[in-house]
């Protein structure tokens, strides 16, 4: 077996250069941010945020490139003090260095303070990836001097560029006779992430047969095979979570205890856990029990307080009182039309009543006249109107089907006649 033989189609189809990227438009289309920056020959510190295998690591590449500057790769799973003080003294000697952290949310806040000096001194443009929200896991000192950057999973088209691009391009693919007949299941099990996508199309490219048929039912045959062998790191990282989320959903304690015990075993983060949980009180349980949010901050809290193993108590406790709450994603889909509905009529205006009037010319423009102080009438409430006026009456809260927003239906039954 040759070099090129024991590299993964991953990574010979990783990216070079800007036009070979695929996706992240919204950053690196013309005219926009991380384009111009390219551009411009200028790059800051910053952070690349988004789920696993969008091209973190690629794109942090490829903007190392554009700077020149002597790069330095270190995942913060396995480097040490060791590694960051030999980046730091490859820095002084030679004025300034780029230094790629995969999995940043990783370092601890020890380590991310050894950056922070040669960061503050301009000698290390940082370049950080991570899967999870940099507000929780970046000290603030490092986060205000770093650009943060959402990158956005990839969509079918971009998958399916990724698939054909290594049908085409790649060195030993291109010399089989491979018939792509069905391409579902290579997207579905792939999740959204390249690298997976790109290591089950290499599992269904591996036979000797002059010609290889990919469908729907040989991907989902080695999936099964695979699942077997995966080890709790990597992949089966996000399948497990996912797991567990949705047991939790499904209102199922058994399943979301089992699911807990299989992260311990894994070694998985208890703070990852913990905020989990904490999304899932607001998405899924919501308003059916405002008491799961409090509950699941007060389990974050705690977490961060107490290691292991004490803190797989307070989980556990978590868990099954979030498993076993009645079920609302009310709230969570009453935020999601709003932010569609402002994307669609943009910038309204405050209809006037309800407009601040710090000023005597705001008052003689009418801002605030005609409000209506609820407090002044009978039972603190009175119909009127807080929308702008293209739409006005839209209704974005649905209560729903639970015990607690059955009241709360019945509330707003009550005060806005004709709405509820």
């Amino acid at each position: 077996m040759n070099a090129v033989e024991k590299t993964p189609l991953a990574e010979r189809m990783r990216p070079k250069s800007l036009e070979a990227y695929i996706g992240q438009l919204h950053l690196l289309g013309k005219d926009k941010p991380l384009r111009l920056l390219i551009e411009q020959g200028h790059m800051p510190s910053l952070i690349l945020w988004g789920p696993p295998g969008i091209g973190k690591t690629t794109l942090a590449r490829i903007l190392a490139r554009s700077t020149k500057l002597p790069f330095v790769q270190l995942s913060a799973i396995s480097a040490g003090v060791k590694d960051l003080r030999a980046a730091i003294d490859l820095a002084k000697k030679a004025g300034k260095i780029l230094v790629f952290i995969d999995e940043i949310h990783r370092f601890n806040k020890a380590q991310q303070d050894a950056l922070l000096g040669s960061v503050e001194q301009g000698t290390i443009t940082l370049i950080g990836a991570t899967t999870e929200n940099p507000s929780f896991e970046v000290i603030p000192a490092l986060l205000s001097r770093a650009q943060v950057y959402v990158l956005e999973p990839l969509s079918k088209d971009d998958l399916l560029v990724v698939v054909n691009n290594a049908l085409e391009q790649d060195v030993l693919l291109k010399e089989k006779n491979i018939q792509l007949t069905e391409y579902e299941a290579l997207l579905h099990y792939s999740g959204g992430d390249v690298r997976r996508l790109l290591n089950l199309l290499e599992l269904a490219s591996a036979s000797n047969e002059k010609t290889i048929e990919i469908n729907n039912e040989l991907v989902e045959r080695l999936v099964q095979y695979q699942a077997s062998r995966y080890d709790k790191s990597g992949e089966q990282h996000y399948d497990i979570i996912s797991a567990f989320i949705k047991s939790i959903r499904g209102s199922d304690p058994n399943a979301a205890v089992y699911w807990l015990a299989r992260m311990i075993a894994g070694g998985e983060d208890p703070k990852f856990i913990a905020r989990r949980l904490l999304i899932l009180a607001a998405e899924d349980i919501g308003l059916a029990n405002p008491n799961a949010l409090l509950l699941a901050n007060t389990c974050f809290d705690a977490v961060n307080k107490i290691g292991w193993p004490e803190s797989r108590i307070i989980l556990s406790q978590a868990t099954i009182y979030l498993a076993t709450s009645p079920k609302s994603n009310a709230a969570y889909m009453a935020i999601n039309d709003a932010q569609k509905l402002v994307k669609q009529t943009g910038d309204l205006p405050v209809p006037l009543p309800i407009r601040n009037a710090p000023t005597k010319l705001m008052k003689e423009l009418d801002y605030g006249k005609e409000y209506k102080y609820a407090h002044d009438y009978e039972g603190n409430f009175v119909e009127q109107e807080f929308l702008p006026d293209k739409i006005k009456g839209k209704k974005l809260y649905e209560p729903g089907d639970n015990k607690r927003e059955a009241q709360i239906k019945q509330q707003m039954t009550e005060w806005w006649k004709g709405k509820y």
